[in-house]
């Protein structure tokens, strides 16, 4: 049987996750939601990653639900319902909250549960031309365990919008709410992945890691005392780590960092 994930590390630094169910566009069923859920723990614990990618082999990045497993649903109950979305909320968390930084690379297009997904992306790079549609009030249902990933990506008001009308926009529209950050033709798309790539693991790992988890930290709060002072703390305890000492130490004496070697 073909493996739904095609996972590769090419370079000790890297890994790359592929959604591998070309025949069904990578659309995603229980045993695809918790094989990413383990490869992006397993992953995200590993101490020589920097970065990791996120894409889809075939034509499309992810169609969403598999068929079959919609089918299935259709004869839950209301507690198996529950209990099938509790594993689709706890996958789209451990992406979201992997301390590495993830790329996604979005070739193709990108519908319903597969918004999500690229969501749940730190950083998104995407094919001229592909389209993204939050398509499941056609059938009656609502994005919502994908929803608040969606319109922290998105922004509120195009939320407003896409979520309530169903309707396919563009990358060139997703760039223009901010949902994408880099639209490119598709023969570049490798490159522009790479090149995002090799940013992040020039610079500090743990400054990295950090950096991540201090926009999930701040973003939203009031600029309080008590903020003032966790973000005073921080950068205390990064100048003072090893590592903060060797890249204020390389600066100025003018060599590259030691996690460059």
């Amino acid at each position: 049987m073909t493996p739904t994930l095609d996972i590769r590390r090419p370079s000790p630094h890297v890994a790359e996750v592929w959604l591998n169910r070309p025949e069904v566009r990578n659309a995603f069923n229980d045993g695809v939601i918790a094989e990413l859920t383990e490869a992006f723990r397993s992953l995200g614990a590993d101490p020589q990653l920097r970065a990791i990618v996120l894409g889809g082999h075939g034509k499309a990045f992810c169609a969403g639900a598999d068929l079959g497993w919609m089918r299935a649903m259709a004869g839950y109950s209301w507690a198996e319902n529950q209990a099938d979305a509790a594993k689709l909320a706890e996958m789209l968390w451990t992406i979201w909250s992997c301390p590495l930084p993830v790329v996604g690379r979005v070739h193709g297009d990108c519908y319903a549960g597969g918004v999500g997904l690229a969501a749940v992306c730190d950083v998104l790079v995407a094919a001229e031309g592909l389209h993204f549609c939050l398509s499941e009030a056609r059938l009656g249902l609502l994005p919502a365990t994908i929803g608040p990933y969606v319109v922290r990506a998105m922004g509120e008001q195009a939320s407003r919008r896409y979520f309530v009308t169903a309707e396919r926009f563009d990358a060139a529209a997703a760039k223009a709410m901010g949902f994408v950050h880099e639209v490119v033709p598709a023969a570049g798309l490798d490159a522009k992945v790479a090149e995002i790539v090799a940013l992040l693991v020039a610079n500090g790992p743990a400054a990295v890691k950090a950096c991540k988890q201090l926009v999930k930290d701040v973003a939203g709060r009031p600029v309080d005392a008590a903020l003032r002072d966790e973000t005073a703390r921080r950068i205390a305890d990064i100048r003072a780590s090893d590592e903060g000492r060797e890249g204020l130490q390389s600066f100025l004496g003018k060599r590259e960092p030691a996690w460059k070697a």
